[in-house]
C-alpha cells in the first residue's frame, strides 16, 4: 500500500537515489537553501538533505514555504526552492506560482507526486500537476526516468533563469525517488543567456534620444546592479533625462546618488560620482498602485519612452490608457510578452547589461531641462513624509490616540541602513513604505506585483536568511500579517532577524476603500476581529510591543532592533484612514 512507511535502509548499503541526486544536482547549482513543509511523498529527497550543505528551512505553510522561495529569488537572481507534498500541498503552494509567474521571478517548486503505478485510480491525493499549473508556470514536468533527475533539475534552473523569468514546478513521484539514478555527479549547471545589444542597436537608441525634447526610462524587472543602477542614474541625470519604476520595481535603481552605500563618500567619489551628482539624481518615481499624479503626467508627456527590462502592462499604464501611442523602445531579454501598445524598437537584451553598454555610448540629446526639474521636484515633494502635528483620531473616539504611519515613515527614513531590505504584501498599508521608504541598493524591495497578500512575513525571512547582515523590515496589514504570520515561528526556528509593523485597523482597508466609493454608507464583509499581535508575538519566542502613538514609535522601533529576535511592533491605526494624505504635485 502507498502509505505504508518502507523498512528503513542504510544509507551507506544502497546505491544513489534518484532523490539523492536531485539534491546533488541543487548543489552544483548554488542552492543554499531550500524551503518546505515535509511531506511522505518526497522522503528520500528529505534524507539526501540529510547530509547536504543545503540548509533545509521548514516552514509551517505551503505557501509560506513558496513565498520564501519566491523571495530568494527575487533577492539573489538563482531560482528559490520550495518542496511541497501532493494535492493540498501543492494546492497551498499554488499562490506563490502564479505571483512568480506574473512577478517574473525564477523559482523552482518541487512536488511529491503518488506512486506510477496508482496514476489515474484517484488515488489518496492524487491530482494533475500540468492541469494546475500548466497556465502560470514557465514549464511543468514530471521525473519518470530516475536517471533524468540532474538533468531536469539542471533544465529546469535554466528555464527559470532565461529569458522572461519565472517559476518552474517540478513533480517528483514517490517510488521513482527511491530508484537507483545510474550517476553520482551530477550534471554540469546550463549556462544563462544574458543577450547583449548590437552596436547598431545602440547607436540608432542614441539617436532616438538625441531627436526627443521630453525622453522617459522606465525600469523594471529582475537583476539590476549596484553598477548597472548607479551608471544609469548618473547618465541620465547628466541628460536630463527623467526614471522611472515599475510597480513594486522600486529598487532597480538609486533613488539618489549619494554616498557609496559600502565605502563611504570618498569611495564614491573615486568610482566617478561627481560632488554636485552627491544627493540628487534623475530618479523620479514609481508607476502603478500609488502613484503621484506626476509620473503619470510623465508618461503621458513624454515624446520617447525606453521600457528597461519592464513591458508596458496594466498596472504600469492605468489599465491600458496611459502612454500607449508615445514613441516606444522596449528592451527585454526575451519576447514582448505583458506589453500593450506602441513599439518602435526591440531589442532582445538583458536590461541591466544593455545599460552598461548604453552609457559607454556618446549622446549629446538636447532635453527639455526644466521638465526634468520640474519631474525631480515633483517626486521629492511627493515622496517626503509630513505627519500630522498631533496624533490622530477618528470623529467620536474620544481619547484614542492612533500611530500615524507617515510619522512611522519619517523616523524609518532617518533609523534605516541605506541597504535596507523591506518586504510587504498587498493591501493599502504597503502604500506608505512605497511612497516615502527610498532604495539605495538593488535586491533591497520584496513585495508581490501580483497583488497577493501574506507575502510580507515569508519574504522577510527569506532575506534576513538570504543576507544576515542587512537588516529586514517588514510593513504588514492586520489582514496580509495573518495570512502567513505563523511563518513568525519559522524566523524563531532558524534564525531569521528582522521588525515587522503590523498596521492594525480591523478592517481589509482596500476593500473598505472601494466600498465606500461605490457603496457608500454600506461596508460589507471587511471587518477583521484581531489579537494582541505583540503578545503574539512573544509567545512564539519573538520581541512584541504595542505602540499607540508615533510619538513612542522610535524608541520601540530601537528596542525592536536592539532585541536581535524577529520582532513585531503591534501599531495601532486610525481605522478611518485609508491611505497617506494627498499631496497635489
Amino acid at each position: 500500500m502507498a502509505n505504508v512507511a518502507p523498512e528503513p535502509v542504510d544509507p551507506a548499503e544502497r546505491p544513489l537515489s534518484a532523490g539523492h541526486l536531485i539534491v546533488a544536482q541543487l548543489e552544483r547549482e548554488g542552492v543554499r537553501r531550500v524551503y518546505g513543509v515535509p511531506g511522505e511523498s518526497f522522503l528520500d529527497v528529505l534524507d539526501g538533505l540529510h547530509d547536504s550543505p543545503i540548509s533545509t528551512v521548514v516552514t509551517r505553510h505551503e505557501g509560506g514555504a513558496g513565498f520564501m522561495a519566491l523571495a530568494e529569488g527575487r533577492l539573489t537572481g538563482l531560482p528559490g526552492v520550495a518542496m511541497v507534498t501532493r494535492g493540498p500541498g501543492a494546492a497551498n503552494a499554488f499562490i506563490a506560482v502564479h505571483t512568480a509567474y506574473q512577478d517574473a521571478t525564477p523559482m523552482i517548486l518541487f512536488v511529491g507526486l503518488i506512486p506510477v503505478a496508482d496514476r489515474g485510480r484517484e488515488a489518496f491525493q492524487e491530482f494533475d500537476l500540468t492541469g494546475w499549473f500548466g497556465s502560470t508556470a514557465k514549464k511543468v514536468v514530471t521525473l519518470d526516468d530516475p536517471t533524468a533527475a540532474a538533468r531536469v533539475v539542471a533544465e529546469s534552473v535554466h528555464v527559470a533563469r532565461s529569458g522572461r523569468p519565472g517559476p518552474v514546478v517540478i513533480g517528483i513521484p514517490e517510488d521513482v525517488l527511491t530508484l537507483p539514478a545510474g550517476s553520482s555527479g551530477g550534471v554540469r549547471p546550463l549556462a544563462v543567456p544574458r543577450p547583449r545589444a548590437a552596436e547598431a542597436e545602440l547607436k540608432e537608441l542614441v539617436r532616438r534620444f538625441e531627436r526627443a525634447r521630453r525622453p522617459l526610462v522606465v525600469v523594471g524587472g529582475e537583476e539590476w546592479t549596484a553598477e548597472s543602477g548607479q551608471e544609469l542614474v548618473r547618465w541620465a541625470t547628466r541628460h536630463s533625462i527623467p526614471v522611472l519604476a515599475d510597480f513594486r520595481a522600486y529598487d532597480a535603481v538609486p533613488h539618489d546618488l549619494g554616498p557609496d552605500i559600502e565605502n563611504g563618500p570618498e569611495r564614491g567619489l573615486e568610482h566617478g560620482l561627481e560632488q554636485d551628482l552627491v544627493g540628487t539624481g534623475a530618479y523620479v518615481g514609481s508607476l502603478g498602485f500609488g502613484r503621484g499624479d506626476h509620473a503619470a503626467r510623465l508618461l503621458d508627456e513624454a515624446d520617447l519612452t525606453v521600457f528597461l527590462g519592464a513591458p508596458r502592462g496594466d498596472v504600469l499604464s492605468d489599465g491600458y490608457t496611459r502612454g500607449l501611442d508615445s514613441e516606444t523602445v522596449l528592451v527585454l531579454p526575451g519576447d514582448a510578452q505583458g506589453h500593450c501598445g506602441r513599439i518602435d524598437q526591440f531589442v532582445s537584451a538583458h536590461a541591466p547589461s544593455f545599460v552598461l553598454d548604453l552609457v559607454t555610448m556618446s549622446a549629446s540629446p538636447d532635453t527639455d531641462v526644466e521638465w526634468f526639474g520640474a519631474a525631480r521636484e515633483a517626486h521629492v515633494r511627493f515622496t517626503t513624509p509630513t505627519p500630522a502635528p498631533e496624533p490622530t483620531a477618528s470623529e467620536g473616539s474620544g481619547d484614542a490616540a492612533y500611530v500615524d504611519l507617515t510619522a512611522v515613515m519619517a523616523v524609518l527614513r532617518e533609523e534605516l541602513t541605506p541597504d535596507a531590505v523591506i518586504t510587504y504584501g498587498a493591501g493599502n498599508h504597503a502604500l506608505w513604505p512605497a511612497r516615502y521608504l527610498p532604495h539605495r541598493a538593488p535586491a533591497s524591495l520584496v513585495a508581490p506585483r501580483n497583488g497577493a497578500m501574506g507575502m510580507g512575513i515569508p519574504a522577510a525571512v527569506a532575506a534576513s536568511l538570504a543576507f544576515p547582515g542587512r537588516e529586514v523590515v517588514s510593513v504588514a496589514g492586520d489582514g496580509c500579517f495573518l495570512m502567513n504570520g505563523q511563518e513568525l515561528a519559522t524566523a524563531v526556528g532558524h534564525g531569521a532577524v528582522f521588525v515587522a509593523l503590523v498596521v492594525d485597523n480591523g478592517c481589509y482597508a482596500t476593500i473598505r476603500e472601494h466600498q465606500e466609493g461605490a457603496y457608500p454608507g454600506r461596508p460589507s464583509g471587511t471587518r477583521l476581529t484581531n489579537p494582541d499581535f505583540a503578545a503574539w508575538a512573544r509567545s512564539y519566542g519573538a520581541y512584541g510591543e504595542t505602540v499607540t502613538s508615533d510619538r513612542d514609535f522610535r524608541e520601540a522601533f530601537r528596542r525592536a532592533r536592539a532585541s536581535g529576535l524577529p520582532a513585531v511592533l503591534h501599531l495601532i491605526q486610525d481605522p478611518a484612514v485609508r491611505a497617506p494624505a494627498t499631496t497635489t504635485v
